[in-house]
């Protein structure tokens, strides 16, 4: 796959992942979303989009297909991408280790992984504001620690290739991921 690069874009709920890649996906980079394929999976059967129901479609899509299932169809959509010309892909996710550990096994020197970090206590305000299912403290933790324990989402977390600080505002934020695209040559062919 000469001169593919993939950046897949990981983080805590709150961190700034979904503001990194929207970022990336408005200077015409596709964008591949892991939680589509739960979206579309639990559209397909009827089930409404909420906090809780996303969790516990999650869990059991991963229970039932396997902790692998996620990647899977996800490297599919990037395949596609690829195969109709695309060079540059952003990825909002991995979400867990077997996740991570499948994508870095397929795309082992095209992807290159990026971490946003955000102090919890910033992460929790900021889903609490949300336009879309804003959530209670308690609904925070429980996610928190869902992510932590059920999805194991600490390693993607921890073994990303870069970090970006997502502490100040919207535009520091697109200034520290213009500056990391500049230092991986992400834009360039």
């Amino acid at each position: 796959m000469e001169g593919v690069k993939i950046l897949a874009v990981v983080g805590m709920s709150g961190s700034g992942k979904s503001a990194v890649v929207e970022y990336l996906a408005e200077k015409n980079i596709p964008k591949v979303c892991f939680n589509s394929v739960v979206y579309e999976a639990m559209a397909e059967v009827g089930i409404e989009r909420t906090a809780e129901s996303e969790r516990m479609y999650r869990k059991q899509i991963r229970e039932r297909e396997g902790k692998d299932f996620l990647a899977e169809k996800t490297i599919e959509k990037i395949r596609r991408l690829i195969d109709a010309g695309q060079k540059r892909v952003v990825l909002d996710g991995p979400h867990s280790w077997t996740e991570y550990r499948v994508l870095k096994k397929e795309f082992p020197k095209e992807m290159k992984v990026v971490a946003t970090i955000s102090p919890r206590k910033l992460r929790h305000e900021r889903m609490a504001k949300r336009a879309e299912r804003p959530l209670e403290p308690r609904e925070m933790n429980e996610r928190d620690w869902s992510e932590i324990e059920d999805i194991e989402k600490g390693g993607p977390i921890a073994n990303a290739d870069y970090y970006i600080d997502n502490s100040g505002t919207v535009k520091e934020l697109h200034e520290n991921v213009k500056k990391l695209l500049n230092e991986i040559e992400f834009l360039r062919t």
